[in-house]
């Protein structure tokens, strides 16, 4: 799979409105901004006796998971469900691309079922942007989380997150640490915080977890966690990407937690009211203390519970259903 190229107008219309969402690089603020404020309407729906609204009533979603992820996953479906669309989630262990079906074979198959979007996971960077090029033009992609490329929906949801807690961006300083050279999730973060205007963005990592020039991303790079904690706003652990690892990358688990684990001692070095973040799932003891991720700073909880309401928001606006809140009409 090739990876896609820096700068993809192929997630926008021509009237800049998103199509698909695969990536954040590409996108602007306003667009990133407009999709928090989409999510923020949408965050009520679940404390509703009904958690539903109508806007993707007789859109068809279809969850294309070639990687497995709980998680992701679920949240798509349920924010898919809360906006009225039929879903359907193939089995790809069973599926005909188990079976040598080639990629576009099954996506062509799925369009002819009358499928309106794919939700695709990927193990190849590029997966989503590939389909992306391939489908009808009433179809669109969400890229659920591609290879070491880009996990977009992750990132949103975070920043959203962050945004309720800590409102705006710009005076915030916050440390990206862990296994930098195989997360697709440090990338998106990385890109949505330089776009939304984060004073200073850190990645905290020892130099084997590092990609090479990771300068170039926009951040300051740090070899020591405690330097690298020492007022921060914001904390967002990463898991050891241990399936996409090769070679003796880390001496032991053990050898990772004592120089870069979050302890509450390390804790300490940030700012007061810091906020701690994961992606999941959590790797316990080995990237964060059990104390620290149950603790009055983690936030790792209200992510997962956030991540409904944005991915309604980015499935309604890729939908192209106004600007996806409730009580919109929708363009069908």
């Amino acid at each position: 799979m090739v990876e896609p190229k820096p700068i993809d107008n192929l997630q926008l219309d021509a009237a800049g409105r998103l199509r698909h969402f695969l990536s954040i690089e590409g996108l602007d603020r306003d667009l990133l901004l407009r999709i928090m404020d989409t999510a923020e309407s949408f965050a009520a729906v679940s404390e509703q006796k009904v958690k539903k609204v109508p806007l993707l009533r007789g859109k068809t979603i279809v969850n294309l998971f070639f990687e497995n992820s709980t998680r992701t996953r679920t949240t798509f479906e349920l924010a898919a469900k809360r906006l009225s669309a039929d879903v359907l989630n193939i089995n790809i262990a069973v599926s005909a691309t188990a079976k040598g079906e080639s990629l576009l074979d099954t996506v062509r198959n799925l369009e002819a079922m009358h499928a309106d979007m794919f939700v695709v996971r990927h193990e190849q960077s590029g997966a989503a942007h590939f389909i992306a090029r391939h489908v009808a033009p009433h179809v669109s992609v969400i890229n659920a989380g591609d290879g070491r490329h880009a996990h977009p929906t992750q990132a949103m949801l975070d920043m959203f997150t962050i945004r309720r807690l800590k409102g705006q961006f710009d005076a915030l300083r916050v440390a990206v640490v862990g296994d930098i050279l195989h997360s697709r999730v440090a990338r998106s973060e990385i890109r949505a915080l330089n776009a939304l205007g984060a004073a200073e963005v850190r990645v905290v990592a020892p130099k084997t977890l590092l990609p090479a020039q990771v300068e170039t991303l926009g951040v300051k790079v740090f070899r020591n966690l405690e330097e690298g904690l020492r007022d921060v706003d914001v904390i967002i652990m990463l898991r050891l990407q241990k399936e996409r690892m090769s070679g003796a990358l880390l001496p032991s688990e053990h050898e990772y937690f004592t120089c870069f684990g979050l302890t509450e001692q390390r804790l300490a070095l940030a700012k007061a009211d810091v906020i701690v973040m994961h992606p999941g799932p959590v790797n316990r003891n080995i990237e964060i203390e059990s104390r620290v991720a149950d603790g009055p700073h983690s936030v790792i909880l209200q992510q997962v519970s956030h991540g409904i309401a944005v991915r309604m928001a980015i499935l309604s606006m890729a939908m192209q259903v106004g600007d996806g809140r409730p009580g919109r009409r929708v363009n069908a």
